[in-house]
C-alpha cells in the first residue's frame, strides 16, 4: 500500500461535474468537502480492498471511486477517469 500524505492532492481532477441527482441531495458544502477528500486521496466509505485498489490506481492510471455519505444519509460516488480528464460527482443510481 503507498502512503499517502494528508492534505496534498494526489491526482488531477480535470473537468468537474456533478449530476443532477447528487446536485438536488448535497449542499454545495458537501460537495466542495467531499471533492476535497477525493482529491487529497481519502477514498470515504469504502472498504480496505477498494481503499487498496485506489492506491494502486494512483500508480498505473486506473480509474478511481469514492463514496460519502452526506448528512441526511445520502449515499454519494466521486469518480475520476483513468485518464483524469474528468471528475464527477453522482447517486449510484445514476451510474
Amino acid at each position: 500500500m503507498i502512503e499517502l500524505k494528508p492534505g496534498r492532492p494526489k491526482f488531477q481532477l480535470g473537468g468537474t461535474y456533478s449530476t443532477p441527482g447528487a446536485m438536488a441531495a448535497l449542499t454545495a458544502e458537501e460537495m466542495q468537502r467531499f471533492m476535497s477528500r477525493h482529491h487529497r486521496g481519502d477514498w470515504g466509505d469504502l472498504d480496505e480492498e477498494d481503499k487498496q485498489a485506489n492506491d494502486q490506481a494512483l500508480i498505473h492510471g486506473s480509474r478511481l471511486l469514492s463514496a460519502y455519505h452526506s448528512a441526511n444519509g445520502t449515499k454519494i460516488w466521486i469518480i475520476t477517469e483513468a485518464d483524469r480528464s474528468v471528475t464527477t460527482i453522482l447517486l449510484p443510481s445514476e451510474y
